[in-house]
């Protein structure tokens, strides 16, 4: 009985010991995860730095990917991270990274580029977004699409609402970037990449309801109706004037939050990083942590986004379940230690009652070797 009360104790203890060490790993990158959840640079990096752990060729291999795919924007943003992770890459590699690079920011690649952008409004690149950017600065490029979409809404034809009330925003921060010197170049460009991801079907499902939602009611349809039919591209002052006068300035500050975040990524990861990031967005909370983790990750943005997705700029796992990894070690611990003040309980009072019945049978070994104190009394008289 008394082997089975003391063995229970050791067995607690082994079982505990074990519980400690498979849980710990999973305890200590949970705790790690919950502490960097509102930090969306912190929280990439410990996700990145696992990836890395479990995979070292992962880099190397987005960055073949990426040049097949002719993104050298991309493969280069895996160079940077390379680098920030202190991973060694082949240096052929490299150099056909730097030639591709070379080659994207080649003068006819950029005007090519930028007449696009100019005229279609349309960007994918870095180039043909500076002729977007400019269109839509000259006003020329937010005429182009409220006359097209205002157009489509009084004939009665599918119209892009979130283009359209795009436009008319973009129109009214048009006059305030002349108006502050630039100041709000930012958010001007900001809204053009929204509209452009929106015109190509490049937004997160989430991020394209909310836009929607919010471009509709800044805009006076009656009266952008008026002011359309006698719209011009070729009269921009006077057709801007009209279009501004249906724009509602005080429904806008969601929209304009969301172009100031994503210019803010779209300055520290450039265009593409921008695009990536609407692509994943569900919402302008989603933007607002991606233009944290730009400005703290610069270059490599585009590369921990193609890594981690949304997950990056949020935890992909839940809260719940990661404060079950943390609680559950937490639990192993404290039986652990309470497995340990048992067993060292049993060992004592097992010492302890061995070193009495110790003692106890030398008294009575020596009481047993003793004369009997009468009989040597009667010797002695003899």
């Amino acid at each position: 009985m008394k082997r089975l009360w003391l063995g229970s104790a050791i067995i607690g203890t082994a079982v505990c010991a074990v519980a400690c060490m498979l849980s710990w790993p999973h305890a200590r990158d949970a705790a790690a995860l919950l502490a960097a959840q509102d930090d969306p640079g912190a929280l990439s990096d410990i996700q990145i730095t696992s990836a890395l752990r479990n995979n070292d060729f992962v880099i190397t291999g987005n960055i073949e990917a990426a040049l097949a795919a002719h993104d050298a924007d991309l493969a280069n943003s895996f160079v940077d991270l390379a680098q920030a992770k202190h991973i060694r890459l082949d240096d052929r590699l490299l150099r056909r990274v730097g030639d591709a690079v070379d080659e994207q920011n080649s003068a006819p690649h950029v005007a090519k580029g930028f007449a696009s952008g100019l005229l279609t409004g349309n960007a994918d690149d870095v180039a043909s977004m500076s002729g977007t950017v400019a269109g839509d600065l000259f006003v020329f490029g937010d005429i182009r699409d409220v006359v097209r979409e205002g157009k489509h809404l009084a004939m009665g034809e599918e119209t892009d609402r979130l283009v359209l009330g795009l436009a008319a925003a973009g129109l009214a921060i048009t006059a305030a970037t002349y108006v502050s010197a630039g100041g709000a170049a930012p958010v001007r460009a900001g809204l053009t990449l929204v509209k452009d991801a929106g015109k190509a079907g490049r937004m997160g499902e989430g991020l394209t309801l909310w836009a929607g939602r919010s471009a509709r009611d800044i805009v006076d349809m009656p009266m952008l109706e008026n002011a359309v039919e006698s719209a011009s591209v070729l009269r921009p002052g006077q057709t801007a004037t009209a279009i501004k006068a249906a724009f509602r300035p005080e429904q806008a500050a969601g929209l304009v939050r969301l172009g100031k975040d994503v210019g803010r990524v779209g300055e520290k990861a450039g265009l593409r990083g921008a695009f990536d990031t609407l692509k994943i967005a569900e919402g302008p909370e989603d933007v607002a942590r991606a233009a944290r983790l730009a400005e703290s990750k610069g270059g490599q943005t585009r590369a921990i986004l193609k890594m981690l997705g949304r997950g990056a700029l949020l935890l992909a796992a839940g809260a719940f379940d990661l404060t079950l990894w943390v609680f559950g070690a937490v639990l192993a611990l404290f039986g652990l230690l309470s497995s340990i003040k048992a067993t060292t309980e049993r060992l004592t009072w097992s010492w302890l009652n061995h070193r009495k019945a110790r003692r106890l049978r030398k008294q009575m070994a020596a009481v047993a070797l003793a004369p009997d104190p009468p009989l040597a009394g009667v010797a002695a008289q003899g």
